[in-house]
């Protein structure tokens, strides 16, 4: 008769078990920190915080779901943060010199295409690797961030339909809700239902395979970066929004957090692969993370050595349990 260690060891050995577990212990592990925090914490539960949950990973899950094309092409922009900040700048900096809204808004995209190409070139033609093109290419921006101020933020004279989009609500839900639902529909559509989606993630799963059988390798690398810029330039530009001003160091803990979201989305539903609803999820977890430890009265410092702690994790189970190669 078997015994009840027995099963579980059997259970535990058997493939389609682990295969379970594997792709739903991080959804598991968001649904238990979660009831932690609403157990531990009074005021987690309540509308507001709720909302202000969402608010919080939107522009960081419209960062991630870019990432989320250059990591299936097996590329990583590092300059995702510092584009967020150009956006972030470049837009406010147009509205109150009186550009209209709709042609700041295109500026600050336009930005982002014109870094992605940048990167795509550097990446595709010239042959540095991404890792290294968009480090280099984040401190560019860095420096052209603060340089485009003088180091200062910009407040006052912005459009109230600008900072509508940042802190608006439709039917009582921020309109920031909206754009990142918006987004990652978008992003998911594309990427699990069209051929392009298909053929990045034919280039990133082997490269070599995908150009004898006719796929266009360096395009598609240099669009998958291309998206992961555009991406950033659009939650730069809802980030200074929501801010209400523009600040030139406002983007930079979007690198940590978008590459936080994109890992621990590889840990789920297909791992070792980058997905974008994974990436929603990811980027659930880390603001669920960082709400509850800022009720908590948390020191920042504390979440970044949390966050930089799941990253290892993620990493780590990926890489055990996937081939998982990024450059």
């Amino acid at each position: 008769m078997t015994t009840g260690s027995q099963a579980a060891a059997k259970a535990t050995s058997d493939p389609k078990h682990r295969d379970w577990l594997l792709r739903y212990s991080t959804l598991i592990a968001l649904a238990i920190l979660f009831l932690g925090f609403a157990v531990s914490v009074d005021r987690f539960l309540t509308t507001s915080n709720l909302l202000n949950i969402i608010q919080q990973i939107s522009m960081l899950t419209i960062v991630g779901a870019g990432l989320t094309f250059g990591f299936a092409a097996r590329e990583m922009d590092l300059s995702v943060g510092y584009m967020v900040g150009l956006s972030g700048i470049l837009v406010p900096l147009l509205l109150i010199s009186n550009v209209p809204l709709p042609l700041a808004l295109l500026a600050g995209i336009g930005a982002g295409l014109m870094v992605g190409i940048v990167n795509s070139a550097l990446v595709t033609f010239i042959g540095i690797p991404s890792l290294i093109a968009t480090l280099a290419t984040g401190s560019i921006l860095y420096g052209l961030n603060f340089l485009m101020t003088g180091g200062r933020a910009i407040y006052g004279g912005l459009p109230g339909t600008y900072l509508w989009l940042g802190q608006g609500q439709i039917l009582g839900i921020p309109v920031l809700a909206y754009a990142m639902v918006i987004f990652v529909l978008l992003a998911w559509f594309v990427m699990e239902r069209t051929i392009f989606g298909r053929y990045i993630y034919a280039v990133g799963g082997n490269l070599k395979a995908a150009e004898l059988s006719g796929v266009n390798g360096r395009f598609y690398r240099a669009a998958a970066l291309i998206v992961c810029s555009i991406f950033a330039a659009v939650a730069g530009a809802l980030l200074a929004a929501r801010l209400g001003s523009g600040q030139p160091n406002a983007g930079e803990r979007y690198l940590l957090d978008g590459l936080a979201t994109v890992f621990i989305g590889m840990t789920m539903f297909r791992p070792g692969t980058a997905t974008v609803v994974g990436t929603f999820f990811g980027a659930l977890f880390i603001g669920v993370i960082n709400n509850g430890l800022n009720l908590i009265g948390m020191d920042t410092y504390i979440q970044s050595i949390v966050k930089g702690i799941i990253i290892l994790v993620a990493v780590a189970i990926v890489s055990r349990t996937t081939k998982l190669k990024l450059l």
